[in-house]
């Protein structure tokens, strides 16, 4: 396999600031971002994470797209039409699309998109050869036999098995990016690492644990509002080193244009304790922050017909609801997460989506004084709780540690074991763990997302706590085929109440994003999908 060295990588980045050497702009109108978890593909069909997504969201397109008033829009479709039945959806693609330039095509020149690359690459998504972990999006919800349809050259039709209003957030999702097939055919094994899309960026160099390249592509369909050819920047790089510490240090340096997230060995250094720039760094770097479509909570296995259920005091309704009083939420959020997070004392449905409102769902607040009595009326008032194991990965150890504290006031005893994020992840995947650290972010801006994690037909994941309640399912049922708003909405909190009073789970906080910039970078704001968008950023 072709591995580019080092030197030729340097050499490539500076080529990306100015068209010939110019060691005075050397990357100055390049993106410069750390990817501390590294990337595993450039294949949209394995974008299953946000270091992937956020490479993809640069080298390619979907049919629509979530703008940042979580609004789906047009992106390579121009309009659709829905049938009287809402199981037809047919797309007008956009005839000025071209794919990159890249030796997969004669001559090596990009070829035009059609609609028969969106029925392509929707079909290998869903095949199972490719082995995608997206297949799952379109299960049950696409008709098998004609689901995907290229009409014409620009008319792609989706027929859907019966109505689903969430589809069109589907298709916004990363893994609905269109690829050629002649780079599928052509690269084999090796299209992971090199892409061929139509997006704002093109692929240039992928040194694996070093860094990638990707370079301004000429040719891409959208202009501002002065026409101005979409993006304005020259590239993007990014690098891949392993430690936040570093990555930190490098922003400091001006050798990175962002970071996302702070973490906690320096979050103290840069944020007052209500989650704003210290003086000393006012000038120095942009702090953004927005409404983020994810939640941070704490799991609780609740299938009874699960052994470990058997003897563990979780089982129990009022247990599980004495631990979500048994803590202050407020306190967690100021102290250990600088106000950066709303206390989530509503739903599972976070804050930032349309649905959410927390005086029409109500959850948990600190209430020791109720948690004491949902523990006697549990049968605990004379005898003691057994141990409790929760189960966390190690940057969260601070968070369940602080929650033990605080639970073992009013009588539990938690006892706090970190292991690795894959250990965890196959633990609760497989019905293994009683009491676990979870988060969910959001796939598409719709609450359906969120609740699908506790729909009984849905296997785990999403259901990881193997909650069933059938007052839930008829209620969630309702919702998707609900076509108002208004009344979906209803439905959706409706459903939400029920599940929180059966306490399946301990939500923690609604997050936020959180960036530190550099001040010459303009254009890029935050956005509630945490999406890495560069179409429009400028460097000073």
């Amino acid at each position: 396999m072709f591995r580019l060295s080092k030197t030729l990588t340097l050499a490539l980045i500076v080529m990306l600031g100015a068209g010939c050497y110019d060691s005075s702009r050397e990357g100055a109108n390049v993106f410069r971002y750390n990817e501390q978890t590294g990337i595993a593909s450039l294949d949209p069909a394995f974008a299953k994470n946000q270091s992937i997504m956020w490479a993809i969201h640069q080298l390619y397109n979907t049919l629509v797209e979530v703008d940042s008033q979580l609004n789906i829009v047009p992106s390579l479709a121009m309009r659709w039409d829905v049938s009287p039945d809402r199981r037809t959806y047919t797309f007008h693609l956009r005839t000025d699309v071209m794919f990159h330039d890249d030796a997969c095509f004669p001559g090596g020149k990009g070829r035009r998109l059609t609609a028969a690359d969106v029925a392509y690459s929707f079909r290998r998504l869903v095949d199972p050869a490719t082995a995608s972990p997206g297949s799952w999006i379109f299960n049950e919800k696409v008709d098998s036999a004609d689901g995907f349809v290229a009409v014409d050259d620009s008319t792609f039709r989706l027929r859907l098995t019966r109505p689903y209003h969430p589809i069109l957030g589907i298709l916004s999702m990363q893994y609905c990016s269109v690829v050629p097939a002649e780079g599928v055919q052509h690269w084999g094994t090796d299209f992971r690492r090199h892409a061929v899309g139509t997006g704002p960026f093109r692929f240039v160099a992928w040194e694996e644990g070093q860094a990638l390249i990707l370079k301004k592509n000429p040719l891409y369909f959208e202009r501002d509002e002065t026409g101005t050819r979409l993006p304005y920047l020259d590239g993007v790089k990014v690098s891949f080193y392993d430690s936040k510490a570093t990555e930190f240090l490098l922003l400091r340096q001006k050798k990175i244009d962002f970071i996302n997230d702070i973490d906690a060995s320096f979050k103290d250094e840069v944020l007052t304790k209500k989650g704003t720039l210290r003086t000393d760094w006012e000038g120095r770097l942009q702090l953004q922050t927005h409404p983020y479509l994810n939640i941070e909570y704490f799991g609780l296995l609740v299938d009874t017909t699960n052994p470990l259920l058997k003897n563990a005091p979780t089982r129990l309704q009022k247990v599980r609801q004495a631990i979500n009083y048994g803590f202050d939420r407020r306190k967690m959020v100021l102290y250990l997460r600088n106000s950066l997070g709303i206390p989530a004392e509503s739903g599972f449905v976070p804050a930032g989506l349309p649905s959410f409102d927390s005086t029409a769902v109500k959850g948990y607040h600190y209430d020791p004084q109720r948690a004491r009595r949902l523990l006697a009326e549990a049968g605990f008032s004379n005898r003691p709780l057994p141990p409790i194991k929760l189960l966390t990965i190690p940057v969260y150890a601070d968070i369940a540690s602080y929650i033990a504290r605080q639970l073992e006031d009013v009588g539990f005893h938690v006892q706090v074991e970190t292991i690795q994020k894959s250990l965890l992840l196959d633990m609760t995947s497989g019905s293994r763990a009683l009491f676990f650290r979870g988060s969910w972010i959001a796939d598409y801006p719709d609450a359906e997302n969120y609740l699908s994690v506790f729909y009984s037909k849905n296997p785990a994941p999403p259901n990881y706590t193997r909650y069933s309640n059938p007052a839930f399912d008829r209620l969630f049922e309702q919702a998707l085929a609900e076509t108002n708003d208004s009344l979906r909405y209803r439905l959706y909190r409706q459903a939400d109440q029920v599940m929180i009073a059966d306490a399946p789970v301990v939500p923690l906080w609604y997050d936020v994003v959180v960036h530190l910039v550099q001040p010459e970078v303009t254009g890029f704001p935050a956005n509630a999908l945490n999406l890495l968008e560069l179409r429009r950023v400028r460097k000073k």
